[in-house]
């Protein structure tokens, strides 16, 4: 049995596709409704998975009036072609994130047969498609449980400068089995280790969800997150992406909750923050916590913002911000996440950076040993700060 998915995004594709070939269906796929509607005329598939929210062409002159006018649900034109134009009796699952009731009825008015709502897990899909159209020609043997489809897809900068012991846990691996929305681009930022060595060891198999970006020379933090973040912001399947750090002293547990909020919100940078508060495991260095203290404050006056964290090595963002704010190179290496923010300033103003930035504090932070960063160079950034007013003042 054939079945066809049509998705804008690669991530969720390729996850479909290796699990319903596994559970022996075959599979035809494409990632725009117009190609979508094209494969489906020549296939004649036995089923339909649609995403709900793509664009109708590839070509993005191109634009088609959608369901009711809201071409966010270009989706649903899918089953309006199977159902409708085509007369066919062919299943119609949509796979979809958006949870308004409305939007939910006129699929079914259309003829959909089966409406999900993301974040979904494989298991689940394989579950439907059986009941759909019966069972594949062999019981799965790779399908695991718990692979989540999320509802967006996020690019993760990892940077990594000699962090070869860090990389040999299983906590990277775990992850990305385990959300399949996601991938992790991982930045050896001219390592002298083996960490280049250790990356590769690492992707292997999961091809499809980690990259690496490698760096002949080492530039520094600031560099290796800004190459890393141009280099996922070309690809069209983001929605967001952002940056975390190799130690994982913010857990992905936090940063899922960072992309949860930019999701479901209008912010178009959610930045990590190290608050010590009630139910929180925030750890640092008695030391290390005054001078954070001390540069903090210097960074509120600076930025004009009253931010309690910038320095926190996890965000998550949209992409304008970083087609805007990382073209050119940043003049720190340890405090680009300040400047950033005075480059937002500088694009959107004072007023709409504020409205447009959400930090958030996280539940957990655990100060790792092995930091690149020494209590001398804390003591250099408060030079470095009078560098950045300059600068961009």
């Amino acid at each position: 049995m054939k079945i066809l998915i049509i998705d804008d995004q690669e991530l969720v594709i390729l996850s479909l596709e290796k699990s319903l070939l596994d559970l022996g269906y075959e599979v035809v796929s494409a990632n725009s409704i117009s190609d979508g509607i094209a494969k489906y005329d020549q296939s004649n598939p036995d089923l339909v998975i649609a995403d709900i929210n793509m664009p109708f062409s590839n070509d993005k002159n191109v634009g088609i009036e959608a369901v009711e006018g809201q071409e966010a649900y270009n989706g649903l034109e899918i089953a309006r072609h199977v159902k409708k134009t085509r007369g066919h009796t062919t299943p119609v699952m949509i796979l979809s994130g958006n949870t308004d009731e409305d939007i939910i009825v006129k699929g079914f008015d259309i003829g959909v047969d089966d409406y999900m709502k993301k974040p979904l897990s494989l298991s689940e899909i394989g579950a439907r498609v059986k009941r759909l159209i019966g069972s594949g020609e062999k019981e799965s043997t790779n399908t695991k449980k718990n692979q989540i489809i999320q509802n967006d897809c996020i690019g993760v900068v990892i940077p990594c400068y000699n962090e070869e012991l860090r990389l040999l846990g299983d906590e990277f691996k775990a992850f990305i089995n385990a959300n399949l929305g996601y991938h992790l681009c991982f930045v050896n930022d001219g390592s002298t280790d083996k960490t280049l060595e250790v990356l590769e060891e690492l992707r292997k198999g999961h091809e499809d969800h980690i990259s690496i970006y490698d760096c002949e020379k080492n530039g520094g933090k600031a560099e290796a997150v800004r190459l890393g973040m141009l280099h996922l912001a070309k690809q069209e399947q983001f929605d967001y992406i952002g940056f975390l750090d190799a130690d994982l002293s913010t857990d992905f547990e936090d940063f899922h909750d960072l992309v949860k909020t930019i999701s479901n919100s209008k912010f178009k940078v959610v930045s990590g923050s190290r608050m010590a508060r009630m139910g929180a495991d925030i750890t640092k260095e008695s030391a290390r916590a005054i001078i954070s203290k001390i540069i903090n404050f210097i960074i509120r006056k600076t930025i004009g913002m009253e931010f309690n964290d910038t320095q926190c090595g996890a965000k998550i963002m949209s992409k304008d911000v970083i087609e805007n704010t990382f073209q050119t190179k940043f003049i720190t290496k340890w405090l680009f996440d300040v400047e950033i923010f005075m480059r937002m300033k500088k694009i959107y103003g004072d007023e709409e950076t504020k409205q447009i930035v959400c930090e958030q504090p996280l539940k957990r932070w655990i100060h790792a040993d092995g930091s690149k960063l020494s209590f001398k160079d804390s003591l250099k950034i408060v030079f470095q700060i009078g560098h950045i007013a300059i600068h961009y003042r």
